[in-house]
C-alpha cells in the first residue's frame, strides 16, 4: 500500500438537493488500501460514492480524487475522472439483451477503446481475473448472482482503475457468495487499485480485517 491519498476529503459538507446530509467529512484514502464504509441506511454512505464520481456537487472543504480537485471540476472532466475509477453496484446493472462478453465490449467503446482486437483480448484478462474464463458467451439470465456481481467487478476493472467503489455489492447475494465477492474485492487492492466498499454487512470483518469509516449522526468517525 502506498502512502499517497487517492481519496482526499477535508471538511466537505455532503448535500443532497438542498438538504445536508453529513458535515465535515474529512477522511484519506491511499493508493492500494481496502476501506470499509459502514452506517445505516439513509446515513450518507452512497452519497460520499456518489461525491467521489462527481454526481454530486462538491460545495465546501477540500476534496480531491485520483489527481482531480472536485471543487474545480468542469462538467466535461468528469468522464476522464470516471475512467480512473470503477464502480460496483448492488443491483449488477447488467444489460440483459447482450452477452456477458458483450456488456464488456459495450463499456470499453464508451469508455474510448476503438481496436476490436485489444478489447477483445482484455475482456479475456479481467474475466480471469474474476474466475469467468469460460463465461464470455453467457448472457446475464444463465448466470447465478454471484457470477453477475463478478461481471460487474469485471466491468469495473476494465480501464485499470485507481479506485474501486462497490456500493453493498453483497446486498443481493447469500452469505457463501457474499464472502466470495468480499474476498475478491479484498484481492483487487492489493493488486494496487484502493477498494471503497461500502457495506451494512459485518460479517466479513474478521476474514478480511482493514480500516472502517462510519457514518453516523451527519459524521464519518474513524472505527478502527
Amino acid at each position: 500500500m502506498s502512502e499517497n491519498p487517492i481519496i482526499y476529503f477535508d471538511k466537505v459538507s455532503v448535500f443532497q438537493n438542498e438538504n445536508l446530509i453529513l458535515a465535515n467529512v474529512s477522511l484519506t484514502i491511499r493508493e492500494g488500501e481496502f476501506v470499509y464504509l459502514i452506517g445505516k441506511t439513509g446515513t450518507g454512505k452512497s452519497s460520499i460514492l456518489k461525491m467521489i464520481y462527481a454526481e454530486l456537487p462538491v460545495k465546501s472543504g477540500k476534496a480531491s480524487v485520483a489527481g482531480y480537485d472536485l471543487l474545480k471540476l468542469r462538467r466535461k472532466e468528469i468522464p476522464f475522472l470516471r475512467r480512473k475509477l470503477g464502480i460496483v453496484f448492488q443491483d449488477f446493472q447488467l444489460l440483459m439483451d447482450r452477452s456477458v462478453a458483450e456488456n464488456l465490449i459495450f463499456t470499453m467503446r464508451v469508455t474510448g477503446w476503438k481496436d476490436r482486437k485489444e478489447m477483445q483480448k482484455h475482456l479475456h484478462v479481467v474475466l480471469a481475473k474474476v474466475g469467468l474464463e469460460t463465461k464470455g458467451n453467457k448472457m446475464p439470465h444463465q448466470l447465478s448472482g454471484g457470477e453477475q456481481q463478478r461481471v460487474g467487478i469485471a466491468r469495473a476493472l476494465l480501464n485499470d482503475p485507481e479506485i474501486i467503489l462497490a456500493d453493498e455489492p453483497t446486498g443481493n447475494l447469500d452469505p457463501e457468495t457474499s464472502g466470495e465477492i468480499i474476498g475478491l474485492l479484498y484481492d483487487i487492492s492489493k493488486s494496487g487499485s484502493a477498494v471503497l466498499l461500502a457495506t451494512h454487512n459485518y460479517n466479513f470483518f474478521e476474514r478480511y480485517p482493514s480500516r472502517t469509516l462510519r457514518c453516523e449522526g451527519g459524521n464519518v468517525i474513524e472505527v478502527n
